[in-house]
């Protein structure tokens, strides 16, 4: 691959990454994973302002994220991939394990400074 076209993909993957950084975002991907909203209804659904989600969906729209389509007077959201989802998923999964290996890395340590202490003559012990 040609450094100019790699260049020109991260660039994308970094708007990509810029956009899924804000929870409003993620929550509202989320929500659409199931069935297309109208802004009224994901507003009312994730308990946001109108404006508020009109503002992250259009950010959305840019990135290519959810697709747009009139329904009468209403303008319905939808995903535009479903495998932002799966990838969403997956990034949780890693987090979740990395949280996991944190708990136990901690309850390790802890374990341990119990155990020195409890190695200590008594006249050591502070």
């Amino acid at each position: 691959m040609n450094i100019q076209l790699l260049q020109e993909l991260m660039m994308l993957h970094d708007r990509v990454c810029l956009a899924l950084g804000d929870p409003k975002r993620l929550m509202i991907l989320y929500t659409l994973s199931g069935q297309p909203h109208s802004v009224n209804e994901l507003a009312l659904q994730l308990d946001m302002p109108q404006p508020t989600v009109s503002h992250h969906l259009k950010i959305l729209r840019e990135r290519s994220m959810v697709n747009a389509r009139r329904q009468g007077t209403t303008i319905c959201y939808s995903l535009a991939d479903t495998r932002v989802i799966q990838a969403l998923d997956l990034l949780r999964e890693v987090l979740h394990d990395t949280i996991q290996q944190q708990a136990e890395l901690a309850t390790f340590t802890a374990l341990d400074a119990e155990q020195s202490e409890a190695d200590q003559p008594p006249d050591e012990k502070q």
